[in-house]
């Protein structure tokens, strides 16, 4: 039974009901946030790719795997997201402008690139991207409204954790890689 607003009568309502939260709602600055991540982990994805066959360095090889596993994830989450809530899917397009992504030229450099030399290109654009990932859920916080949702507020802090600490990791790496 619900009961009425004051003067009114109460009502019956059924389990489904009684028990529904009214809906989060989402701001354009979610919405933008989700596609412009999805092209920013493809192009992650991408790297990766050319991780496998690059490099000779197991710690690399890992690394990469616990990228490409996280974030091919993470891809599936932001798409249901973005269909749960009527919103377009990014075009192969969208993502060319977002913080932290490789130019085509730092790409093609990359796929040129072997043994350490590979290694250190990989390692210098995959912080900087991560940066960039940083970057985009700063402004997402930053903008008011934006990140209440608590699926993207979920996410948006994953991000920001695991990108920290992977920039740690690959910081590391490529002070080994410099000595």
């Amino acid at each position: 039974i619900q009961p009425g607003s004051p003067g009114q009568p109460s009502r019956p309502i059924d389990v489904r009901e009684a028990t529904a939260l009214p809906p989060t709602p989402f701001t354009d600055a979610d919405v933008h946030f989700m596609q412009g991540m999805i092209g920013h982990h493809a192009q992650a994805l991408d790297m990766v790719t050319l991780l496998k066959t690059r490099t000779m360095r197991g710690d690399m090889k890992l690394l990469g795997q616990r990228i490409e596993l996280s974030q091919a994830d993470e891809i599936q989450l932001m798409q249901h997201w973005l269909q749960a809530r009527g919103q377009p899917l990014p075009s192969g397009h969208m993502h060319a402008l977002m913080p932290g992504m490789l130019t085509a030229d730092q790409m093609d450099r990359l796929a040129h690139a072997a043994g350490v030399e590979f290694d250190r290109l990989f390692l210098e654009g995959m912080i900087r991207h991560h940066d960039g990932a940083l970057a985009m859920v700063k402004e997402l916080f930053d903008t008011p409204g934006a990140g209440q949702d608590p699926e993207i507020f979920t996410f948006a802090s994953d991000v920001d954790a695991d990108q920290r600490a992977e920039i740690a990791r690959m910081g590391a790496m490529l002070a080994e890689l410099q000595q």
